[in-house]
Order: C-alpha cells, then sequence, then structure tokens
C-alpha cells in the first residue's frame, strides 16, 4: 500500500522529464506483471511498426511497476494516477498518445471517456469477459458506457465475443491471447541457467512455480515421499522469508536456497527454493513435471503457458474455472488438475514412473501453445490499417 501510494506521488513530474510536446507516444496500460507480459508481444511489434514513437507503460499495481520499471521494451514506465476526471485530463495532455491499448482488464471509466472525447484510438487486447461482471448486469450501464469508449476489442475466445453482443457491443474481434505468442518465443532464447544444471544433474526435475502456502501443503507429502532420484525446485510467488524458513522445516530432505547457494554443493540437495523473482521462465526449461500455483487456493492460477512451451506436463490445483486456457489444455489431457494432497500424490506419482505418459502430456502442452499462436498479428493487422488511413 506505502508503494501504491507513494509511487503516484511524482507520476506528472516524471512524465514531463521524459516527454516534450513535440513527442509522439503510444500507451499501453497493465493492471500488474501478467498483463504487461501478455502486452509484451504487441509492444515489440508496435515499436518495430512505430520506430518514432515512444512506448509508454503505465501500471496500476506495484507488482508490476517494481518489477518492470526498468524494462527496455518501453520509454517510460510509470505508475497510473487514480481515475479522477482531473487526473484523466492531465496524464492525456502530458502523454498525448497517438494510439492507446489497454491489456485484458482494467476499465476505468474518466480515462476511458476523455480517449473518446479527443478521438484517440483506444483498443482493449487479449480481453476475456465472463458473465458475472458488471457489464452484464442491470446496473452495470455507466461501466456499459465506459466499455463502448473502446474503438476495438479483441478477445481472448467467442465466449467473450458472445457477451459483448449480448449487450451490442459488436466491434470485436477473437484473436486469441497474445501470451501464446509471448511464451512461444522463449524457447528460442538461452536459457541456461548453470546452477540450475548443477543442482538437476541427471535426475527426473519437478519444478513447482508461483506456489502459495496452499499449493505447498498438498505438494508437501509428494516431496517427502519421492525417491531419492527425484529432485524438486520451488518458486515461491512471495518472497517471504519467514514463510520459506516454515516450509523448510516440514520437508523431510536436505534443501538449499538460492541466496544461500554459493559455496554449495548443489548436487547434494533434494529440494531447491528459489527465494528471488525473474528466472522461473528459464527455470521451467529443466523440468520434466511441473506444478503451476494459484490455483488451490483463491488467489488465481498462475502462467501454465511458460511450461507448456518447453513441453512439460502440467499439474495445477482445483480452482481454475476462470481460465480458460487451463480449461482447454485439461480437455485435451495436457494438464491434470488435484484438489488434495492424495490426488496431488497419485499423478505425480503416475508422471514420474510413466515416461511415455509423461511424454505424451507433455507434446500435448507444447501442441496446444503451437497452435494457439497469432494473436499479435491480428491486433497489429488493425493497429497497421488506423495507420494507413491516418488516424494514428
Amino acid at each position: 500500500m506505502k508503494l501504491f501510494v507513494s509511487g503516484r506521488t511524482q507520476v506528472f513530474e516524471n512524465l514531463a522529464q521524459h516527454i516534450t510536446s513535440k513527442d509522439k507516444t503510444i500507451w499501453f496500460h497493465c493492471a500488474s506483471l501478467g498483463e504487461f507480459e501478455q502486452g509484451v508481444p504487441i509492444m515489440k511489434a508496435v515499436k518495430r511498426e512505430f520506430p518514432n514513437h515512444k512506448i509508454v507503460v503505465s501500471f496500476f499495481s506495484p507488482s508490476g511497476y517494481e518489477v518492470k520499471k526498468s524494462t527496455p521494451v518501453a520509454d517510460v514506465v510509470i505508475y497510473l494516477p487514480l481515475d479522477t476526471i482531473s487526473n484523466a485530463k492531465k496524464f492525456i495532455n502530458v502523454v498525448h498518445p497517438s494510439l492507446v491499448l489497454f491489456v485484458k482488464y482494467e476499465f476505468w471509466p474518466n480515462y476511458l471517456f476523455e480517449l473518446k472525447n479527443r478521438n484517440i484510438p483506444t483498443l482493449l487486447i487479449s480481453g476475456l469477459f465472463r458473465e458475472g461482471q458488471v457489464f452484464f448486469k442491470g446496473h452495470g450501464s455507466f461501466m456499459r458506457k465506459a466499455l463502448k469508449s473502446f474503438d476495438h476489442i479483441f478477445v481472448q475466445d467467442k465466449t467473450s465475443e458472445a457477451l459483448l453482443h449480448s449487450i451490442n457491443i459488436t466491434n470485436v474481434t477473437v484473436s486469441g491471447d497474445t501470451r501464446f505468442d509471448r511464451v512461444s518465443h522463449q524457447i528460442e532464447h538461452d536459457n541456461s541457467l548453470s546452477f540450475i544444471s548443477a543442482f538437476k544433474e541427471n535426475s527426473l526435475c519437478i519444478v513447482c512455480g508461483s506456489t502459495w502456502p496452499e499449493d505447498e501443503a498438498v505438494l508437501l507429502k509428494y516431496i517427502n515421499e519421492a525417491s531419492e532420484d527425484v529432485k524438486f525446485i520451488i518458486a515461491p510467488h512471495n518472497i517471504d522469508t519467514s514463510k520459506i524458513e516454515h516450509f523448510r522445516k516440514k520437508l523431510k530432505g536436505s534443501s538449499v536456497k538460492y541466496s544461500e547457494k554459493e559455496g554449495k554443493k548443489l548436487a547434494d540437495y533434494s529440494v531447491f527454493i528459489i527465494d528471488t523473482i525473474g528466472l522461473l521462465t528459464k527455470i521451467y526449461s529443466y523440468a520434466d513435471i511441473a506444478y503451476v500455483g494459484g490455483a488451490m487456493g483463491k488467489t488465481g492460477l498462475h502462467n501454465i503457458l511458460e511450461p507448456a512451451t518447453f513441453g512439460v506436463p502440467i499439474v495445477i490445483g482445483k480452482n481454475f474455472e476462470n481460465f480458460p486456457e487451463a480449461k482447454r489444455l485439461q480437455q485435451l489431457a495436457g494438464l491434470y488438475a488435484v484438489d488434495s494432497a492424495a490426488e496431488c500424490t497419485e499423478i505425480l506419482n503416475k508422471l514420474v514412473t510413466n515416461s511415455s505418459f509423461r511424454e505424451k502430456t507433455g507434446m500435448i502442452a507444447e501442441h496446444f501453445v503451437n497452435s494457439n499462436t497469432g494473436a499479435t498479428n491480428i491486433t497489429l493487422n488493425y493497429i497497421t490499417k488506423l495507420n494507413r488511413n491516418g488516424l494514428i
């Protein structure tokens, strides 16, 4: 909360230092880190298409801003001032964007109304809508009006398109999810991490990414009962020393943290705890099996596409009804959901002991990613047409 408040005190001063009245800009807004990752393929494509424009990225949440405030993808990274009429006018005056793109969520009425009043092209990309949202309720007329301020809405699936059509919003294109484009290119990068190689050696490795205490509770039984030739990498979502130490005390096997790895023979440990951020995507390239956290509790499932792109079979918790990519991959048998420690142990045992089952499940996950790319090109084609028509 302190960062949320203090981070917004210098927004307009920071903008004034980086943007002049002569600059051309394109503004992306992301709620947090996940939405930023979703927007990256479009940001890079737009930067190539408009090399003379400055890319401005705003965040609502400190968890996005603090991690990505120095990203090379953008020329300016700032917090979005709170959604008041005066803030919206002042922000848009300073940034004076030629094009605005909101990523997935975040519908700030005062900003959207002001952009509409100024005829600034405004798009929603990788949108995802559910029947329970306020737009589709009888009392949601104000937010429906805000939603209608977008010039075009790109959605992830036909369900979202149908919901928008039901409230007479037809400027909609089913583009898919840009995260598929994002993760599909990860395999082309150098994903090597020498300390992970030293830890894993020739063992089978289960990577548990973005875990919460609820996830760790169902994993603990299997971790403590697993054979010696199975190793575990745990990357908690929150890097909280006391919670990590509390979890370590429950482990029967030897464990080592990233922060204490220097001078250690990592191969001697059975559990490697990653108490830092920014490494998980590369770590997934070493996984034979992945458990992706967030769905055992109510915090929200984390990115299953990162391990899927490496052809890794995936296990998650039970609460994933709002994540269409997980539901689709489950239907294809590239992902398995569990609701207890017993179920988690059962599926992990099967994936560990049955190599053909493990390989087939991973192959399905990899094919799922490769067959769902293309959202970036669909969106960019629309932006290119706007430009050709002199609207940017």
